[in-house]
């Protein structure tokens, strides 16, 4: 865990002493380490620098680039973590590793499916924050049935028509344009969300 420590340490020179290692943002974080280590294996990406979150978790963690090749060491370390710390299934992997060779073909189409992928992420937790508020407040002992809710909450996204405030309904049609381009499935989605939704209710409250 000192390893992992020092990769976030970022948070404490800032001043934030609360800061939980292994939290939200760190999460988020290393799921873009990933993002940019299967890139720069699938497009033999060779300029580091275009890759920024993954050339910080290479340079802190001292990977030694494997085989001449960005991206392959960077990726299986970035996954075990991503593993042990949060339980994600081999399945979660496989889908981001699917949906990144379906939309990269080439350099041009990183910037492009990174800004699809933030609008997709943004809008989900969004409107996941919108219709499950009280939800949220559900002690995290009751996991197995936050999980089912939120489940229920990404196949209603994802189904559901009869909307009744038109902004929700908006929000889902964009979504599920997102999901459709984007290749992931509402297993997929509701593991995503689950763990931010489960982490971000263990975060510290910020003081008064």
């Amino acid at each position: 865990m000192s390893i992992f420590s020092k990769l976030f340490s970022k948070k404490q020179a800032e001043g934030e002493e609360n800061a939980k290692v292994g939290g939200m943002e760190d999460f988020m974080t290393l799921i873009r380490v990933y993002y940019q280590s299967v890139m720069a294996c699938n497009i033999g990406i060779t300029n580091i620098n275009f890759l920024p979150d993954m050339a910080v978790f290479k340079r802190t963690l001292k990977i030694p680039t494997q085989n001449n090749k960005l991206g392959i060491a960077e990726k299986s370390r970035c996954k075990k973590m991503l593993v042990e710390l949060y339980g994600l299934s081999d399945d979660f992997f496989k889908e981001i590793d699917n949906s990144i060779k379906k939309n990269c073909k080439n350099v041009n189409d990183v910037k492009t499916y990174l800004f699809m992928f933030q609008g997709f992420s943004n809008d989900l937790m969004m409107l996941i924050g919108n219709l499950m508020q009280w939800k949220f407040r559900m002690p995290s002992v009751m996991k197995k049935m936050l999980r089912n809710m939120t489940e229920k909450t990404i196949h209603d996204i994802m189904t559901k028509t009869d909307w009744k405030d038109d902004s929700v309904h908006k929000t889902c049609i964009a979504i599920r344009k997102y999901q459709h381009a984007l290749g992931y499935s509402e297993n997929w989605m509701t593991e995503y969300v689950y763990n931010i939704v489960l982490l971000a209710k263990k975060e510290p409250k910020p003081k008064e």
